[in-house]
């Protein structure tokens, strides 16, 4: 592992390589990276509708012509494609204090969701006040009174449409809870994973016991905003309806940001294929004339089709059940002058203060990626993608800016372009105005033994780079030197002037620099350190608390073998930094959901505690049943300090609660790992889909209440 340290310092766009090759059908040219990246508003509406139709036209007939006999070996081995490869594969605080509300005196310290940057409240299906823990099960939100402790109950639930995703709760006692719902909106959206056109399958329709279901089979989002103070009445006081998928949200103060990405929406009657008969396909002028007939039609269905089709209309439903209808604003949309796919992407704010209000959109034709928010900003990173794998490619990123100083509008600032792409959300962050970036960049090579090999090879390296706005645009500052030549970023991590990178490839050092000048970065430190980390959490003002893996050397984590690992890290000498402690968490094959979402790291500051979900089974089963029997999922928990590291304390079990369910699979709204904590003064509250545990911490193999949920599928 690497992790480095600096001091001071996606929506995923499609384009073309440019080869030698062969010539590309008409109007399929490749499009090159675009450098001087900016947003543009529509004038009107038919300008809109225009360039929607020429988007669709154009990425409709590169997926046939790609099926027309002899493409691949006109196109495959020039450099030219018509196939969407996507990116470059990789090789492969506490917050919220405690109000009344419920039970008696609040705890004097407790713990929330674990959000990247302080004062920016990011959504997840727990969140507590330190009185009362709500949580999005199934199709249900369990509220409990969960203080005290020993008095933890369960004082009501409530059924929410479709598939819950997430929710945030204020400081007002309001939740918002996001759901996904089927409507049956006009056209066809691609399904994830799926081919393009069909119908959507609606959620009440399927009997999610296993994969390929669930909330990706919904066409909108529903944001129910319902009023808790009363934790035994939560009442519904506003419903409102968003074409797209919900994929992030943030709530600073009663301002709340979703980002939402809206499937592009095909009419019924355009086909991505010629059906099917033997004569046809053995006649290769009869196929190639068949697929030119099917483009002509495909383009007079797009041509045909309006407006209100592509963009479907939202709704709003006040507290006394009025419906008003919240059409798209042409105004609110914008198109980036990079080359980009088809697909909507939404930033969608409420200020819970003026309910009355329709929420304001800001849109961009384009397709999701990394969200970053702080207190001031939005910043969205779009991963440049190639058509076809060939050497002089180099992974990019674009990145768009918006100021979220005006509650209920999110206001673009600015666009740029970067080299590279950030792994997550965490390896961006904004400070004094500064955006800081750290990106992997993966650059395609000649392979000069194999010279037949066209899509040539990779090599990799990793930086740090400063942005800033200048004269309407995002504008490089200042960037580190390249890093750890092979090797990718696995995690990364911004506090104030200081800044963390992890790289891995097997066995590697740890660097450190400074950043203080961003013009002139300077490595300070190295320090040699097994396996990589996943997460880094900030332990005051120069500690690191990491969760990641420890790998078996020397074929790290390909063939060997892997077991989670918390580390410490001290920070304080930037020149040498220390691995001061480490901690094994199970043994070879336990895993916790906390590897790759930072809501299930849960680190309580004021009494010096970690605690993460682990999940671990017996592989002695011979049966399936017997499988479920050696299923063993706990929450640990671990004690930090600085000058003594760091220890066990110990696990509430909770794989007895799932057992008693009798509901033996895994689906999209159930799932029996441990997945959320919550900790309260000396209590540990565990959290699956199947209930809530809770504990003394010095007594943690004793539950004190344990409040199971009965199993419940949208």
């Amino acid at each position: 592992m690497r992790l480095r340290l600096f001091g001071t310092v996606g929506l995923t766009l499609l384009a073309v390589g440019c080869g030698d090759g062969g010539k590309a059908p008409e109007g399929l040219d490749n499009e090159p990276v675009q450098q001087s990246l900016k947003l543009e508003t529509f004038n009107d509406c038919t300008a809109l509708e225009q360039y929607i139709e020429d988007a669709a036209s154009k990425q409709m007939r590169a997926s046939l012509e790609q099926q027309k006999p002899g493409y691949w070996e006109r196109f495959g081995r020039g450099g030219r494609g018509g196939v969407v490869f996507g990116p470059m594969p990789a090789e492969d605080s506490a917050g919220g204090g405690a109000t009344a509300g419920g039970g008696s005196a609040a705890p004097k310290d407790s713990t929330g969701t674990n959000n990247q940057v302080e004062g920016v409240h990011e959504s997840d299906f727990v969140q507590n006040d330190g009185t009362r823990i709500f949580v999005l099960s199934g199709n249900r939100l369990y509220a409990h009174r969960s203080w005290p402790a020993e008095q933890l109950t369960l004082a009501a639930t409530l059924e929410v449409e479709g598939w819950p995703r997430e929710m945030l709760l204020d400081e007002h006692g309001r939740l918002v809870i996001i759901s996904q719902v089927a409507q049956s909106l006009p056209g066809t959206p691609a399904k994830p994973g799926g081919s393009v056109g069909g119908g959507m399958v609606p959620v009440a329709d399927i009997a999610c016991y296993g994969y390929g279901c669930g909330y990706y089979n919904a066409d909108s989002t529903k944001v129910t905003t319902v009023d808790v103070s009363d934790v035994a009445h939560p009442t519904v006081v506003d419903q409102l309806y968003l074409p797209g998928v919900f994929n992030q949200a943030r709530r600073v103060d009663s301002n709340v940001r979703l980002v939402l990405a809206d499937a592009f929406r095909w009419p019924e009657d355009v086909k991505f294929w010629v059906d099917y008969s033997e004569d046809l396909y053995k006649d290769e002028d009869k196929l190639e004339k068949a697929i030119d007939a099917l483009i002509a039609s495909n383009e007079k269905s797009i041509r045909a089709n309006t407006l209100d089709q592509w963009l479907p209309a939202g709704r709003h439903v006040d507290a006394a059940g009025v419906t008003t209808p919240l059409p798209t604003s042409c105004g609110d949309f914008y198109r980036s002058n990079a080359p980009s796919t088809l697909g909507f992407v939404t930033v969608a704010s409420l200020d819970l203060d003026a309910r009355t209000a329709a929420p304001g959109r800001t849109s961009l034709v384009a397709e999701p990626g990394t969200v970053y928010a702080s207190r001031e900003s939005l910043y969205l990173a779009h991963q440049h993608s190639w058509w076809w794998p060939m050497p002089g490619q180099k992974d990019f990123t674009y990145l768009h800016k918006f100021d979220l100083s005006q509650p209920g509008r999110a206001v673009y600032v600015g666009s740029g372009t970067v080299e590279g792409a950030p792994v997550n959300q965490f390896a961006l962050d904004e400070y004094e105005g500064v955006l800081r970036l750290a990106t992997t960049v993966t650059t395609r090579l000649p392979e000069p033994d194999h010279a037949d090999w066209w899509w040539g090879r990779t090599t990799t390296a990793s930086r740090v780079t400063t942005l800033g706005v200048k004269n309407g645009r995002l504008a490089e500052l200042g960037r580190s030197e390249d890093l750890a030549e092979g090797e990718r970023i696995f995690s990364a991590r911004f506090v104030g002037p200081r800044g963390y990178v992890v790289t891995f490839l097997q066995v590697d050092p740890l660097f450190t620099f400074d950043l203080s000048d961003p013009a002139h970065p300077r490595k300070v430190g190295e320090l040699k350190v097994p396996g990589f980390s996943t997460y880094m959490h900030p332990v005051g003002d120069h500690h690191l608390l990491t969760l990641g893996i420890q790998t078996s050397a020397p074929n790290g984590g390909c063939c060997g073998t892997s077991t989670l690992k918390l580390s410490l890290f001290d920070a304080s000498d930037m020149a040498h930094p220390k691995e001061v402690a480490t901690q094994l968490v199970g043994e070879a094959y336990g895993w916790s959901e906390a590897l790759y979402e930072h809501k299930a790291f849960n680190y309580f500051a004021a009494k010096g505690l970690v605690a993460i979900p682990f999940t671990d089974y017996s592989r002695s089963y011979s049966s399936y049943e017997d499988y479920w029997q050696g299923f063993r999922t706990e929450l640990r928990v671990f004690r930090v300090d600085l000058g003594a590291g760091i220890s066990p304390v110990g696990s509430v079990p909770m794989s007895d609660l799932f057992r008693t369910t009798g509901y033996p699979q895994w689906s999209y709204s159930y799932v029996p790992d441990v997945r959320r904590s919550v900790m309260a003064d000396d209590y540990v509250y565990a959290i699956s889909d199947a209930g809530v545990r809770v504990s003394k911490v010095d007594r943690l193999q004793t539950p004190l209440v344990t409040v199971p949920f009965p199993v419940s599928t949208p």
